[in-house]
């Protein structure tokens, strides 16, 4: 049995099966093609500090099969039945998804489901997993650019876990064992924690019916060490940082400001509109103004990226190292302009309008739609996730003012600075 828990503007039905698992469809009869989508809340902050890395080393571990499901066949009936599989791990989520003809529903879901709720993380494979994530952690720190935000968000950070790094530490995967993670997996992986996101060619009995076939048989949950995030403090200083990295050829400058979570979703929103007139094409101000007309950076951008507690704003640039100091004054010197002096109607209804248009372009494919529904619906609830367009045209001048006042001061933030080890 199953409950309809949907209002009548979202454009999916979401239903709770009696076992607590969340499940979201949208019929596009237009489509023969169907994307299953399951979002799991097992991300990062569900890991306590000493097994940092967990969630999406077990991401890797899921997909190495089941005592009814050897490695590999799971790829191998996607494969052969022209389909396509991923997943991804975050701080807030995990998810794993399907993109398969609808025709293919029953014969698919069930194998997805047999490895999310009983992966059998078995010893003879863990080592040689974990060698490989090893190496994608190598990876990563050969990048400037992972280096100087992981460096930024630690900064910003240093009590929740978001400061963390997803992917974990050597030293942290060393000490962790697969009867560790099968701990954490048994005691995260239950209905509550799921949903379930089918979109596409499918009727709604379809796919309640296959959901609700292939989710019935969960392990009870064990105890596991479990961490309670702790909310981050306002940021009252200047944190600055400074880098050296060998081969180098641009220094980076990165800057970052804690800002609203989902329970603050209006003013998330508003950040958004700011990262947008900040940075975000050759007409907004930092990029008309820092590299278009006075040639101080070769590249830059702000980016506001919205999670559960608390999200985060940053402006990151690439320029010549003996910039450095002036353009971060200018950038400062822009964000009390914005404090001060209201954004004119044209600015505003232009970032409104990019916007607006870039949620359109999102939400055009059943995959958008599955990652919309289940990535909302994982941080809080999915109908908030067809508001967006709403909300923003209802921002004045006055808001994105108050915002700028409380949440991107000139004189609090975090700041990360690379340069190249010759300067």
């Amino acid at each position: 049995m199953s409950q309809l828990l949907t209002t009548s503007k979202f454009p999916a039905e979401i239903f709770r099966l009696d076992n607590g698992l969340t499940v979201i469809h949208q019929h596009l009869p237009a489509t023969p093609v169907v994307v299953i989508d399951v979002w799991v809340k097992a991300g990062a902050i569900a890991e306590p500090a000493e097994w940092c890395g967990m969630a999406h080393f077990l991401e890797h571990m899921i997909f190495k099969g089941t005592e009814l499901l050897a490695t590999g066949v799971f790829d191998q009936v996607i494969e052969n039945r022209g389909g396509i599989t991923n997943a991804a791990t975050s701080h807030d989520y995990a998810h794993f998804f399907i993109t398969i003809a609808a025709d293919y529903l029953e014969e698919t879901l069930p194998v997805l489901a047999e490895l999310l709720l009983n992966a059998a993380i078995p010893d003879s494979e863990f080592g040689c997993e974990r060698d490989v994530v090893l190496e994608e952690i190598r990876s990563c720190y050969d990048n400037p650019d992972f280096v100087g935000f992981q460096t930024l968000t630690e900064s910003i950070y240093q009590y929740h876990p978001y400061g963390r790094p997803i992917l974990g530490t050597e030293a942290h995967l060393m000490e962790r064992s697969p009867e560790q993670m099968r701990c954490f997996h048994q005691h995260h992986y239950q209905p509550e924690n799921m949903t379930v996101v089918i979109v596409g060619g499918v009727t709604k009995e379809r796919a309640i019916e296959a959901v609700s076939s292939a989710f019935e048989n969960f392990c009870s949950a064990p105890e596991c060490p479990r961490e309670t995030p702790e909310a981050e403090p306002p940021l009252t200083e200047i944190r600055r940082q400074e880098l050296f990295f060998p081969r180098l050829e641009q220094a980076r400058l990165y800057m970052g400001w804690i800002g609203a979570g989902v329970d603050q979703l209006r003013d998330a929103y508003g950040l958004d509109l700011l990262s947008v007139l900040l940075a975000d094409g050759r007409s907004s101000r930092l990029v008309r103004e820092l590299r278009e007309e006075q040639g101080l950076v070769q590249g830059i951008a702000s980016s506001f990226s919205l999670q559960r507690d608390s999200s985060l704003f940053t402006i990151s640039a690439c320029l010549e190292a003996k910039h450095l100091e002036r353009v971060e004054a200018l950038i400062r010197d822009r964000l009390f302009e914005l404090q001060t002096t209201p954004v004119s109607p044209a600015e505003l209804s232009r970032c409104k309008r990019l916007l607006c248009n870039d949620y359109a372009f999102s939400t055009e494919t059943p995959s958008q739609l599955a990652g919309l529904y289940g990535y909302y619906n994982t941080i809080a609830n999915a109908e908030i996730a067809v508001t967006y367009p709403d909300q923003m045209q209802q921002f004045q001048a006055s808001d994105l003012q108050q915002l700028a006042q409380q949440y991107l001061s000139p004189q609090y933030y975090a700041v990360t600075t690379l340069q190249p080890s010759w300067w």
